[in-house]
């Protein structure tokens, strides 16, 4: 008979699970660390003193981790999903046990005697580990991985190390379920993925719809629009990649403090929609939407940082397919706007009024997330960066930036804007 246990308890808030993927001849390795506290529903055996028995839970083990893990986890290889996976070995470790620091040290751990009764261990302070085998038909196929740990706890994050045959390791992170994810994508996978992030994503960013609306009230004609669009989608095409590639500051305060002057850059578009006339506010508008197409840029990058571990080595395919998918989004967002606000204006016979009316209400609700941003953005400490060689060699790359970005403004605005508007008006 079981002796004295543990009885069901509550779902943990949160659960951190660790998991190494390597393939090995026609065999798949899935090595899993999760806490023993997130399995419920279980009598864990108990020895004198409330300490748990770990030699009567070990033919348990197997029934467990099939329950809890192998099965709530799919692989594919190459498109097709594997069969169930072998349990190959299982584990209770202690908290301080560090040997999921690398495949070999976790390997031969989970292969090793179970843990022994004079350790003293308590149930829920123990981790469980778990070896998986797959039976796969080559280590050179293309896999992927859903790991679907979301009933573990309240908010699980699983950080997965995948190591393929040519010896690169490659860490994922991820926050809750990310459906099935290809781990070494094609340049066609990683495109269509990132486009449709991009696409989404500017989408559901209200901040950027709200300045994006700002920009149209004004230039609801092909010339003057197509300048102001294309001007604020260069801008942020730089920051974004510029971020990408590690040019941005990596203070703690530049996230809120970009997000605070998005939130700036809406009630100053705003504000000059009602101070001048449609007209005049069209008149080089370009240059103000490059401007704050830089600012936005950096948002983007926000969005993209998670995103980039599902790039594979298709770095700059990813990146460019982002933009592509925010460039989509906003033409999209434009080629919409453009003819309902044209239809309102004309439908009321209030151009002037309707421009108020509609800039007054995006900046009252620009205002208010740029004051509680800014609250966001007082909570941290400023520091001047380091006058040390990195720190120049930063500052050198953002001036030759700034020279360069200049030198486009005036060519666009001298040369290139002139001659369009010459042949438009022939």
């Amino acid at each position: 008979m079981m002796a004295s246990g543990a009885w069901a308890h509550d779902i943990p808030a949160d659960v951190r699970v660790q998991a190494i993927l390597k393939p090995q001849g026609k065999q798949l390795h899935l090595l899993v660390r999760i806490p023993l506290r997130a399995v419920r529903d279980v009598v864990f055996p108990e020895q004198a003193g409330g300490y748990l028995d770990v030699a009567k839970l070990g033919p348990m083990l197997p029934d467990l981790a099939k329950l809890w893990i192998a099965q709530p986890v799919k692989v594919e290889e190459n498109g097709a999903l594997l069969g169930e996976p072998r349990i190959a070995a299982t584990q209770i470790s202690l908290l301080s046990d560090r040997s999921f620091g690398s495949y070999e040290e976790a390997l031969r751990h989970v292969r090793a005697p179970l843990l022994a009764n004079s350790e003293n261990a308590v149930w829920n302070q123990v981790l469980f580990d778990v070896l998986l085998e797959y039976q796969i038909a080559s280590e050179a196929s293309t896999f992927s991985i859903h790991p679907a740990f979301t009933h573990l706890a309240s908010q699980v994050v699983t950080v997965l190390r995948w190591m393929p045959p040519s010896g690169e390791t490659r860490a994922f992170e991820f926050t809750g379920d990310p459906g099935m994810t290809t781990l070494d994508p094609s340049w066609t996978q990683a495109a269509l993925t990132f486009v449709q992030h991009g696409f989404w994503h500017i989408l559901d960013g209200t901040d950027h719809l709200l300045f994006l609306l700002c920009l149209v009230i004004p230039c609801r004609q092909l010339r003057p629009l197509v300048a102001v669009v294309t001007a604020f989608a260069m801008a942020h095409s730089i920051t974004l990649i510029a971020s990408a590639f590690g040019w941005a500051p990596s203070a703690l305060w530049f996230p809120p403090l970009v997000e605070m002057l998005i939130a700036l850059s809406i009630v100053y578009m705003a504000v000059e929609n009602i101070l001048r006339a449609g007209g005049e506010a069209a008149h080089g508008r370009w240059m103000v939407a490059f401007f704050f197409g830089l600012i936005h840029g950096f948002g983007f990058s926000f969005a993209l940082r998670d995103t980039l571990q599902f790039a594979g080595n298709h770095l700059l395919t990813s990146l460019f397919s982002f933009n592509l998918g925010v460039e989509l989004g906003q033409l999209l967002v434009v080629a919409l706007l453009t003819p309902v606000l044209a239809f309102v204006m004309r439908a009321a016979n209030a151009e002037r009024i309707g421009t108020i009316l509609l800039s007054a209400f995006v900046a009252h609700t620009g205002w208010h997330w740029m004051t509680e941003r800014f609250d966001v953005l007082r909570k941290y400490s400023w520091e001047a960066p380091a006058m040390d060689a990195a720190g120049m060699a930063v500052m050198l790359r953002w001036a030759m930036a700034a020279v360069a970005l200049a030198g486009l403004v005036l060519l666009m605005d001298r040369v290139v804007l002139p001659r369009l508007s010459a042949r438009s008006s022939r």
